[in-house]
């Protein structure tokens, strides 16, 4: 496969970016599209020129360091998948692919398809910690659970903040990313003790960051590679709006 890359290149978060145009050829449709931006770097290596900086780590779709605008949909046109386990063969010898970083306020550019994320792990930090008896492992069967409950927590739980709800909403909004965090701990009773003060910190703390409101349009659980359920989003509003009434 031969390809047109329009890649943004940005050296830093002072720096005025622009879209760069590369031809790279012989893509296997097997590479994953992490992979074919290893080639791309080679060839820019063996010129002498500046490789494209990006994050990754696992490459298994479980880190959530992949991250990508591409042809205009964070990880790109496949559904529930991240942007390394997003294959060549989704895209046609010829292809013209635009790649571009997330765009948030509260995801700087660090250098061209690189942005801080720190603000997530600050969201996180403001949601304190969970009070559990600690010691020796407990029995599984000590605390009753319901199915249904420990299965939401587990769903919710497999968010990967890989910020791409943030990506895909117009107001780039961290709402899914929160609630799923706060809902992941609420669902379960170990994680009750503190939830109305959890979800006060952490909503305040996603203000503070410059993330936007949600307005419902569905695109964060949409193009999630977790698909993360949107009701984790009316959840956090209610267990919010119980914090406001009785914060106690």
């Amino acid at each position: 496969m031969k390809l047109t890359l329009h890649i943004w290149r940005q050296r830093d978060s002072e720096t005025k970016g622009e879209m760069v145009q590369y031809i790279v050829d012989d893509v296997s449709e097997h590479m994953s599209f992490l992979e074919m931006m290893d080639v791309l770097n080679d060839n820019l290596v063996k010129k002498g020129e500046e490789p494209i900086a990006f994050d990754h780590d696992c490459r298994e779709g479980i880190c959530g360091m992949c991250s990508m605008v591409i042809n205009g949909q964070p990880h790109g046109p496949q559904k529930g998948v991240t942007t390394c386990q997003l294959h060549m063969r989704s895209f046609n010898d010829g292809d013209s692919i635009y790649i571009e970083p997330f765009r948030a306020k509260g995801f700087p550019v660090v250098r061209d398809l690189i942005v801080d994320r720190s603000a997530f792990d600050r969201i996180i930090q403001a949601g304190g910690y969970v009070s559990v008896g600690t010691g020796s492992a407990p029995d599984g069967n000590a605390i009753p659970i319901k199915k249904e409950e420990a299965d939401e927590a587990f769903n919710a739980a497999t968010c990967i903040g890989c910020a791409a709800c943030v990506a895909s909403c117009k107001n780039a909004s961290a709402m899914l990313f929160v609630s799923a965090k706060i809902a992941q701990l609420d669902r379960l009773p170990q994680g009750k003790v503190e939830s109305k003060e959890r979800v006060s910190k952490m909503i305040a703390q996603m203000d503070e960051e410059g993330f936007g409101n949600c307005t419902n349009t569905g695109a964060c659980s949409a193009e999630c590679p977790k698909e993360i359920s949107l009701e984790n989003i009316a959840r956090m509003n209610r267990l919010h709006l119980k914090s406001t009434i009785s914060p106690t």
